[in-house]
């Protein structure tokens, strides 16, 4: 009987202005989307209601229809353009407020029309650390499968070093996790932190106790990955926190190796004014300099030889 009365409201000219809203900038569209009235949704986005008209506090029908786990209505909104990474006030998503509630179905729903998982809320909470919180599996393991999208499936703790993702990461440590959980390569959440220069994560994993010399597959340890990948922030805090400079690979390359074969001056410059082995050789007798010119990486061949890196070395290949 809702919807004829509806129909009637509008035909008669009763409700003058569809998108009409009260003091907090609820709607008739929002109200309708709250209790998954879908067939009053359907009439009200045929007759011209906006499907992104937000209320006071920045919700959309979306939002709102997120929260309260009405997929139906959610599927028809997205249908009618409705936008899927709108952010509310306080920086909620509509998959945040799915994955809060616990609603494994709209979230899985959602991630397949795009939405973004790493979007946070003010106080830097992702729908994955939400969902943590609360305690809801079946929407966390939905979140990180979405991660892994058909990928070798990593630990939770490497996704949220991944991600950068600071509170997901303090409560799987808080629930007694290793901070050195390996993947099946060896390599550590800290490893994978270094890789993308995420050092929000690594400092927590530190303090946690994460080891910075932990050898994976072929004995890398984090400040190769570092090096190798450029990340000047991450090299200037695994160095201090006693990460070894002198560390080698299975194949005898140090992190100046690393840092000179992908042509990272600046790493190059930290890594020498800290005293790194200039000399070192690899199993195949090359020294950074060698490794450098080969990739024809002139910038930090010229900072190799400013810092006295000999020219006429032989190598083992010669």
């Amino acid at each position: 009987g809702e919807l004829g009365k509806l129909v009637e409201f509008l035909e008669t000219g009763q409700i003058l202005d569809i998108n009409t809203s009260n003091a907090n900038g609820l709607n008739a569209l929002h109200l309708a989307a709250k209790d998954g009235h879908i067939e009053i949704v359907r009439e009200l986005l045929n007759r011209g209601a906006k499907v992104d008209n937000a209320t006071k506090k920045g919700n959309t029908a979306l939002h709102i229809s997120s929260l309260a786990g009405k997929l139906d209505v959610i599927q028809l909104l997205v249908q009618h353009g409705a936008s899927v990474n709108v952010q509310s006030q306080n920086g909620f998503t509509p998959l945040y407020m799915a994955a809060q509630e616990n609603h494994d179905e709209c979230v899985k729903y959602l991630l397949a029309k795009g939405a973004n998982p790493a979007l946070a809320t003010e106080d830097g909470f992702t729908p994955l650390a939400v969902a943590m919180q609360q305690g809801h599996d079946k929407v966390v393991a939905v979140l990180l499968e979405s991660d892994a999208k058909g990928k070798v499936r990593l630990p939770a703790l490497h996704i949220a070093a991944k991600k950068d993702d600071v509170k997901a990461a303090a409560l799987l440590l808080e629930n007694d996790h290793n901070p050195d959980i390996s993947s099946k390569s060896g390599f550590t959440p800290l490893h994978i932190s270094a890789h993308y220069g995420n050092v929000d994560v690594a400092n927590l994993l530190i303090e946690k106790g994460a080891d910075v010399n932990f050898t994976a597959k072929h004995n890398i340890t984090p400040l190769h990955v570092a090096c190798k990948w450029g990340k000047t922030n991450m090299v200037n805090l695994l160095i201090p926190k006693g990460a070894k400079i002198d560390a080698v690979t299975r194949d005898g390359l140090t992190p100046l190796h690393c840092a000179a074969r992908s042509g990272h001056e600046e790493v190059v410059d930290i890594l020498l004014k800290e005293n790194a082995p200039i000399l070192s050789k690899t199993k195949n007798g090359l020294t950074a300099l060698h490794m450098a010119a080969q990739g024809e990486h002139v910038e930090a061949a010229r900072i190799l030889l400013q810092h006295k890196s000999p020219v006429d070395e032989v190598t083992v290949d010669y």
